[in-house]
């Protein structure tokens, strides 16, 4: 049988290697919920700290191929990140090596791991550069680290690299009440500064094996995420469209805010995340018209149809970094090219469903001008019957959130 540093070396390799997103490929994993919480905590470790760990080992040892590389990356996010032992992790990784039929490089590892630890107190310095440095030591692509530096300076940009999410994020959903969602909870929590019906775990917890998860009285949702249902404002009896709305959460949201009062329309262009949605929301007691539709393809004769629309687009998902490691290492530069001209396409053809005095919601989970005011600020230009009511970027070390940002703009004919 494999051992949890086996699985966590497949999933590693999987997703450092072959682009998987790792909150699915650990869905995946077969394990009791102690070594299963390792094999996760492991992982997003060595996803966070996989550029520090690649530019230490670079003085240590000539590259090496797949496996082995990925078990040094391992080794090295136990022995400097985690609370792992130092002969366990030392150990581990060579058994590990063993494990995998590479059992002739055991020593190579076990060599250049116990040097590592020698000279635990003088490794080699980082790079002088800021954006060098940054991007080593937060695991943050530089282009972004740049644009970051330009906009926040070297301390905002490494206080905003620096934050550290909560365990996990749930809100109770109506008509379960926050009252007896403190009362019920199992493990330690704080509420939210932005939205208060945020409750921030401050332990890990198996959410899924509770019957407050499987009744439908909770749902796991990020307090940026909540927040951008807030801004869109009171939509209570109104016909409201989320146009990009799986897996479902903020139109849930949106519906337990209202306590069931809103005519609700959800739209998705996969087939699979519709039906992922569904279930959520069934889950939820929620009552939704959820369609397979593309947001990007609206006819230019659609009349208008509702009083305000959602629209949470494709986004490079840096607002997340902290949350989702693997987000820095699957986007490039030249991402954001396509995902400003899907998100423009998305903003100009959903404009045409808001009724003159409705409103129209742009919002990512990114921190990244090109996505989020430039964006605002060309469909302003060509849309004079929108004016923009407000805008709002959230900044982790600052409001204890996800970088989400949020657009409310006004139809006024």
């Amino acid at each position: 049988m494999n051992s949890p540093r086996r699985d966590a070396l497949q999933v590693l390799m999987d997703v450092a290697e072959d682009g998987a997103y790792a909150n699915l490929r650990l869905q995946e994993v077969r394990r009791e919920a102690q070594e299963l919480a390792y094999v996760r905590s492991l992982v997003y470790t060595a996803l966070e700290h996989m550029r520090w760990a690649d530019y230490m080992l670079s003085f240590y040892v000539k590259p090496q191929k797949r496996v082995v590389r990925n078990i040094l990356r391992l080794a090295v996010a136990e022995l400097f990140f985690m609370d792992t032992p130092d002969h366990a992790a030392v150990n581990g990784a060579v058994a590990l090596t063993k494990e995998c039929g590479k059992g002739a490089l055991a020593g190579l590892v076990n060599g250049v791991l116990r040097r590592m630890l020698r000279e635990k107190d003088c490794l080699p310095p980082l790079p002088a550069d800021p954006a060098a440095r940054l991007t080593i030591e937060y695991g943050c692509p530089q282009w972004v680290v740049k644009e970051w530096l330009d906009r926040f300076g070297e301390d905002g940009t490494v206080q905003l690299l620096s934050y550290a999410p909560p365990a996990l994020e749930i809100r109770a959903q109506y008509p379960f009440t926050n009252e007896e969602l403190a009362a019920e909870l199992p493990v330690p929590y704080e509420r939210g500064r932005v939205d208060e019906n945020c409750f921030k775990l401050m332990e890990s917890v198996s959410l899924s094996s509770l019957p407050l998860f499987t009744e439908g009285k909770i749902a796991v949702q990020g307090e940026g995420a909540m927040a951008i249902c807030r801004f869109l404002g009171d939509v209570k009896g109104k016909r409201v469209l989320d146009a990009c709305a799986a897996p479902g959460g903020k139109s849930a949201y949106l519906w337990s805010l209202t306590e069931g009062h809103i005519d609700l329309t959800c739209w998705e262009l996969h087939p699979h995340r519709v039906e992922l949605m569904e279930r959520t929301f069934a889950r939820l007691h929620v009552a939704a018209k959820c369609e397979t539709r593309n947001a990007s393809q609206v006819p230019q004769d659609a009349a208008p149809a509702f009083d305000a629309v959602l629209l949470d687009v494709p986004c490079s998902g840096l607002g997340l970094l902290r949350e989702k490691p693997d987000v820095a290492l699957h986007r490039a530069e030249n991402d954001v090219d396509a995902l400003v001209k899907t998100q423009a396409d998305i903003m100009e053809n959903c404009s045409r469903l808001v009724v003159p005095g409705g409103t129209l919601c742009y919002s990512t989970c990114t921190i990244s001008r090109r996505e989020n005011e430039a964006q605002v600020e060309a469909f302003l230009r060509g849309h004079p019957e929108y004016v923009l009511e407000d805008q709002r970027q959230l900044l982790p070390q600052r409001d204890g959130t996800g970088g989400f940002y949020m657009a409310r703009m006004k139809r006024c004919i």
